[in-house]
């Protein structure tokens, strides 16, 4: 079934009001009547024909800001979307230039300096290997979002086990967490079941504890719970770490949003890991929002619709 457009709710909202009140009218003229009669009076057929007179004008010129309505309202999207379009393109040649330009500098490198020792050639092509693999990363969540801004039907949703998921993320992040002294709590019960594509759920939890990872600091703690309402699961995931100033919360989860770029960039992030997070929390009829916790550290509290 096709959507009504705002101008058509806005003409169907009206014309109903107006014939609703032009019925009462007419065959109430007379609030004293407990009962309907027929027309007795010229006057009454007269009032009735001026009546649909006032109603068809009414509605030829409600129809025609309706119409105008719509198109504006188009226009204003269509613009928006062209914007936002040149912004995400901006981005990703923004984000594309820097490993591409490091890869042809390394390679470049070697390539002119034939006698290289084989040391500093390992060097070079280890980094521009790393480059390389942050640039493919890149590719992947540009590919991600893709499929969720236009290929949502096309994904796949089954009996997904959230909590053997995350189990597996847990043990996947063992050595980075090691590496910088974190610990993390997994807190979750067993057997939490959605109806949902373990590919996206997948990436939910990944990023959410790899944002925790690299940015939280070290000898932190991050911890996972959940507890069930009636139609959906509540996740919570928080850390004790640096948090962030106030100011950037109402923007973490837009698309290349960098609250510290160089270090961003360090850690090997894409800019793209929290907007792929809200965006597969929305298509599974979920929502999201983050938040700083009592000790400074950054919490994300968001659902998932249950079976």
């Amino acid at each position: 079934m096709k959507k009504l457009s705002e101008g058509r709710k806005m003409f169907i909202s009206v014309m109903v009001v107006f014939v609703v009140y032009a019925l009462i009218f007419i065959i109430f003229e007379d609030y004293d009547r407990k009962f309907l009669q027929p027309f007795d009076e010229v006057s009454d057929w007269h009032l009735l024909l001026f009546s649909l007179v006032v109603m068809v004008g009414l509605a030829l010129l409600l129809h025609r800001y309706a119409h105008r309505m719509d198109e504006r309202i188009s226009r204003e999207q269509a613009a928006k979307e062209n914007q936002m379009r040149r912004e995400l393109t901006q981005n990703i040649a923004h984000e594309l230039k820097t490993p591409v330009a490091s890869i042809l500098g390394y390679t470049d490198t070697i390539l002119d300096d034939p006698q290289m020792n084989g040391e500093t050639q390992r060097q070079f092509i280890q980094r521009a290997n790393a480059q390389a693999r942050r640039l493919t990363a890149l590719l992947q969540d540009i590919s991600t979002l893709n499929r969720m801004d236009y290929a949502a039907h096309q994904l796949n949703m089954e009996r997904t086990d959230v909590s053997f998921i995350v189990s597996d993320i847990v043990q996947e992040t063992g050595i980075a967490l090691e590496k910088r002294h974190m610990k993390l709590n997994n807190c979750l019960p067993q057997d939490i079941i959605i109806q949902g594509n373990p590919s996206l759920i997948y990436s939910i939890f990944h990023n959410l504890i790899d944002n925790a990872i690299n940015y939280a600091g070290e000898g932190t703690t991050i911890d996972i719970s959940a507890e069930p309402a009636e139609k959906y699961w509540m996740f919570h995931l928080s850390d004790n770490g640096v948090g962030i100033a106030p100011e950037h919360l109402p923007r973490i989860f837009e698309r290349f949003y960098r609250i510290d770029k160089s270090r961003s960039r360090s850690m090997g992030g894409t800019g793209l890991g929290l907007a792929i997070v809200k965006n597969a929390v929305l298509l599974h009829g979920g929502t999201i929002t983050a938040r700083l916790t009592e000790n400074g550290g950054l919490a994300f509290d968001f659902t998932l619709k249950k079976q």
